[in-house]
C-alpha cells in the first residue's frame, strides 16, 4: 500500500477493508513508513510496514 492511500483511509470516515498477511486490520496510526494496526479477529496489535498492507480486490 502507498503512504498516500493510507493517509486517505485514515482521513476518510468510509469503511475500507485493509489486510495484513491475509488478516483484516484497522490502521490506528502511522509513523514514517510504519503503521500501527489492530487485528479485527482478535485483540492483537502490531507495527507493520505500510508496504505490507493491502486492500482486497473487489472482484475476487
Amino acid at each position: 500500500m502507498r503512504l498516500s492511500r493510507v493517509q486517505d483511509v485514515l482521513n476518510n470516515k468510509e469503511k475500507v477493508d485493509i489486510f495484513y498477511d491475509e488478516r483484516p486490520v484497522w490502521i490506528q496510526g502511522i509513523n514514517d513508513n510504519v503503521a500501527k494496526v489492530g487485528f479485527i479477529d482478535n485483540f492483537e496489535e502490531r507495527d507493520v510496514y505500510i508496504e505490507d498492507l493491502y486492500e482486497k480486490d473487489l472482484y475476487n
